[in-house]
C-alpha cells in the first residue's frame, strides 16, 4: 500500500500543475536536482536515479518538456513549486563524467552547491531503502565522484536509492549495469513514487526555511 502524499505536498503539487505555463524564472529559491546515471542505458539499476527524475517530472507534468541544454550537455526541464524552481535534469554522459554535466548546470543556472540535490543509487541499501544526507563522501560511487571533482566540494544534498547488492560471485559491476528482475520490477514503481515524493517533501521543506539538516546528517526511509 503506498503512502499517501502529506496534504502540503498535495496542496503544492496542484497548484503547481494548474501554474505549469507560468514562466519559471518568476519562482523564488532555485534547485538542482540531478538523476546521475549512464545515458541511454535506461532499465539499469546503475540509472535508479534517471529514473527517480522521470518519475518526479511526471509527478509535476512535465515529463513531455524535457529538452536538450548543450551548454550542459544534459536533458533538462524546469517548473516551479510553490517557493522553489526545480531545474531537473539528466546528464548526457557516462556515470564516471557526470559530475562535468551537473558543475556546467551550476553554473548555467547560476547555484550553489548546497542547492544541488544528486539523486543516484546505492549498492549499501536494499531495493525499497533509501535516505537523504547533506555532504560527505562518495562511498565509492563513481557519479558522485565526479560530481564532488567538479564542484569542488562535497556539499551537494544527495537521495541514495538502495538498490542491494549481489549476491555470489557475482561482479559489481556487472550487476550495476544489469536490469531489474521481474521480482524487483514489483517493488521497484513504489520505490520511485515515494523517492520522488521524499525529494520533494525535502525540497519544500528546505526553500521555506524549515529544514536545517547539518552537514553529514541523515534521514533515512523505507517504502511502504
Amino acid at each position: 500500500m503506498l503512502r499517501p502524499l502529506p496534504k502540503r505536498l498535495g496542496r503544492f503539487l496542484s497548484r503547481t500543475m494548474s501554474h505549469r505555463e507560468a514562466d519559471p524564472r518568476a519562482a523564488g529559491k532555485r534547485v538542482l536536482v540531478a538523476g546521475l546515471g549512464n545515458y541511454g542505458l535506461q532499465g539499469t539499476r546503475h540509472n535508479v536515479g534517471m529514473a527517480v527524475l522521470n518519475q518526479l517530472a511526471q509527478k509535476l507534468n512535465v515529463a513531455d518538456q524535457w529538452k536538450a541544454d548543450r551548454r550542459c550537455c544534459a536533458d533538462v526541464t524546469i517548473t516551479n513549486v510553490e517557493e522553489a524552481e526545480l531545474v531537473l535534469m539528466k546528464p548526457r554522459r557516462l556515470m564516471n563524467i557526470n559530475g562535468l554535466s551537473v558543475a556546467s548546470a551550476a553554473e548555467t543556472y547560476d547555484l550553489r552547491v548546497e542547492d544541488i540535490y544528486l539523486v543516484h543509487d546505492d549498492l549499501d541499501k536494499p531495493l525499497g531503502k533509501m535516505a537523504i544526507k547533506l555532504g560527505g563522501s562518495a562511498r565509492g560511487h563513481n557519479g558522485v565522484r565526479s560530481c564532488i571533482s567538479s564542484l569542488h566540494s562535497d556539499g551537494m544534498v544527495r537521495l541514495r536509492v538502495g538498490i542491494g547488492r549481489p549476491v555470489g560471485e557475482a561482479l559489481v559491476e556487472r550487476y550495476v549495469l544489469g536490469r531489474f528482475t521481474s521480482a524487483e520490477h514489483e517493488v521497484l514503481q513504489r520505490v520511485l513514487e515515494q523517492a520522488a515524493d521524499l525529494l520533494l517533501e525535502h525540497i519544500l521543506q528546505r526553500s521555506s526555511g524549515k529544514d536545517h539538516m547539518p552537514p553529514g546528517g541523515k534521514r533515512d526511509r523505507t517504502p511502504h
